[in-house]
């Protein structure tokens, strides 16, 4: 008898683990910042959707976007909405999206990501452990400094700036004739106020988010990439889910993603003039000259990538 029911007792708590599991769900944004509203949409789908708890994980509690992508391999979480820069160090190709102004738009960005190319950079995030769920959005990015406006690509000559742990954004940077260093996101407001760096770059809902124009009032609508906010889950955990629950988790990335890319491309139009408010200085940018200084960035990646760059080029409408 006593076995019978110990045997009981443990399909009991299996079926109740199973029932009410618990997803940790991490990234590394502040409240106010897209991807933190919508990591709370997408822990409301999916609850509600698999009655699964999740747990949010915001503001890099879990480690740096490098360490969150290591620990949902591990599965010491299961998904994380990450950066492109740090996805790119597993999926080398995820990093051609950040090609230097590819995309004339953030609509035209989502377009491709969400077709034959998304399919393709899943499938290489396979190979090393890790699943695509959907890719949300993290801007086309401008350039922020301290004491001055960098419109003309010269202006950048010297300049400290920070980068997020991505080449591309590296061979940017050095092919404008900046000293580009790559930070943790967390780290960069105090390397600012420090002195570190001259500046950095970011969308304008990153910026604002973080009041890094605060520290650095200088905003130049350089537009000189976009970048992606991939969504991705422990293959492991992925794979241990049933049907009806990868798509439960798959349906939410996709819905809260809408709201998430929504108050993205919001966020270009609309913080223009509460950051002017909050006193920072915008100018727009050479953007014919910046486009020529970086072309010889195409020519590195089309070695390595011929047909992925022409296709990503093709599919862009250039």
């Amino acid at each position: 008898m006593k076995t019978k029911l110990m045997a009981i007792l443990a399909t009991t708590t299996l079926l109740a683990g199973t029932v009410h599991a618990e997803v940790i769900f991490a990234h590394g944004e502040n409240p106010g910042n897209p991807r933190y509203v919508a990591a709370e949409k997408w822990a409301e789908l999916y609850s509600a959707c698999t009655s699964d708890t999740v747990n949010l994980a915001p503001s890099a509690t879990m480690g740096n976007d490098v360490e969150m992508l290591t620990s949902a391999t591990a599965g010491v979480i299961q998904v994380t909405a990450n950066s492109q820069g740090a996805m790119s160090q597993i999926v080398p190709e995820i990093g051609l999206l950040g090609l230097p102004f590819l995309f004339a738009d953030l609509p035209a960005a989502w377009e491709v990501l969400d077709g034959e190319v998304g399919d393709l950079l899943d499938a290489r995030a396979q190979d090393s452990g890790l699943k695509i769920l959907g890719f949300w959005d993290n801007g086309i990015r401008n350039v922020t400094h301290l004491s001055k406006h960098v419109s003309e690509p010269a202006d950048l000559a010297g300049m400290k700036i920070r980068t997020p742990p991505d080449q591309m954004t590296l061979d940017i940077f050095e092919a404008l004739g900046a000293s580009p260093a790559p930070l943790a996101w967390s780290e960069l407001p105090t390397a600012l106020q420090s002195g570190v760096f001259d500046g950095q770059e970011n969308p304008l809902t990153n910026i604002y988010s973080a009041k890094l124009h605060e520290i650095t009032p200088f905003v130049t609508m350089t537009g000189h990439k976009y970048e992606s906010t991939p969504v991705v889950a422990g293959l492991a955990w992925w794979s241990g889910l049933d049907e009806a629950t990868q798509n439960c988790a798959l349906e939410a990335t996709a819905e809260a993603g809408k709201l998430q890319r929504q108050l993205s491309f919001d966020g270009d139009a609309t913080l223009k003039p509460k950051m002017e408010a909050e006193g920072a200085k915008f100018a727009s940018s050479n953007r014919e000259a910046y486009i020529a200084a970086t072309a010889s960035v195409y020519d590195k990646y089309a070695q390595s990538y011929p047909e992925l760059v022409a296709a990503l080029k093709e599919a862009a409408g250039q």
